[in-house]
């Protein structure tokens, strides 16, 4: 690995040992995540994959290629932070497929004893992730072979009513969601789709700031720092210079350095943007959270 990619490595690393971490992968309106209890028993990757994988799910990457963008989000007083794991667009694609399709065993299945289950790619169009069922079951693999060629019901996708695990398949990694029909909760991987934005066919939401020529295929979502409970809210000083430290790295440097200007009491420069007006509502909440001294 050279220096950045051991970084790219290092980064996936510390976040997936961190329960409160929660993760997202797929594209704009339809994608899978990954979160754990802490007491949930998690077995590692090996085999050059870094990843985790419990009774209820599993999340897979290599780390070569990779190009994380952090960025913080402001909404309703309060703000959130994410890095967005990106390729550039020339490598991020997949086959847009339309309808559904068999593509056959899953030979890159985090478990072993999912290799041989047959993928069917939902067909849902998207440009940087796939959208997958996966079963051994002799009768659903039957009424899935059946419905090749038609459009996917996005309510089975969700909440499937036969035996059959959900995978969101990326360029440079995956989440898998298996067969428990009858888990909720919010530490339980989960499937999203939405017909309503996946017609839009945007690579990502408009508040991210992500560089021309990089496509985000999956989201890191560290601990918040601000948590909201009811009517109180509590500040975690430790988890916000921990995404700082992140930000100063892997942020976009005009948008950082913007946020060192307006923090020091610089004003917002004109033509600033949607990115930079939405820098100074970030710095705008963190101060009145007593955040500022730590950025």
């Amino acid at each position: 690995m050279d220096t950045t990619e051991c970084e790219v490595a290092a980064l996936i690393r510390d976040a997936l040992a961190d329960p409160a971490a929660t993760w997202s992968l797929g594209g704009f309106g339809a994608l899978a995540t990954f979160a754990r209890s802490p007491i949930e028993p998690t077995t590692r990757l090996d085999g050059g994959r870094l990843g985790l994988v419990t009774a209820r799910g599993g999340i897979a990457f290599h780390a070569d290629g990779i190009v994380p963008v952090a960025y913080e989000t402001a909404f309703d007083g309060a703000w959130s932070h994410a890095v967005a794991l990106c390729l550039p667009e020339e490598a991020s694609g997949v086959a847009e497929r339309l309808v559904l399709t068999e593509r056959g065993p899953d030979g890159g299945a985090i478990r072993p004893r999912d290799r041989d289950a047959i993928l069917f790619d939902a067909g849902l169009g998207l440009t940087q992730a796939a959208l997958c069922l996966r079963s051994a079951d002799p009768q659903t693999l039957a009424r899935l072979r059946a419905d090749c060629g038609k459009a996917t019901n996005l309510a089975e996708l969700r909440a499937p009513t036969m035996p059959l695990d959900r995978v969101v398949l990326a360029a440079r990694g995956r989440i898998e969601v298996f067969d428990r029909r009858s888990e909720t909760g919010a530490d339980a991987p989960f499937i999203f789709a939405d017909e309503k934005s996946l017609r839009g066919r945007r690579l990502h939401a408009a508040t991210a700031p992500i560089p021309a020529g990089l496509v985000p295929f999956a989201h890191l979502h560290p601990a918040p720092s601000l948590i909201r409970d009811g009517a109180s809210t509590v500040f975690r000083p430790d988890r916000h210079a921990a995404f700082q430290a992140i930000l100063r790295r892997w942020g976009d440097p005009r948008l950082v350095a913007l946020k060192s200007a307006l923090q020091g009491g610089a004003p917002l420069p004109e033509g600033a943007g949607r990115h930079g007006r939405m820098v100074a509502k970030v710095v705008a909440a963190q101060s009145l959270a007593g955040a500022g001294e730590s950025t």
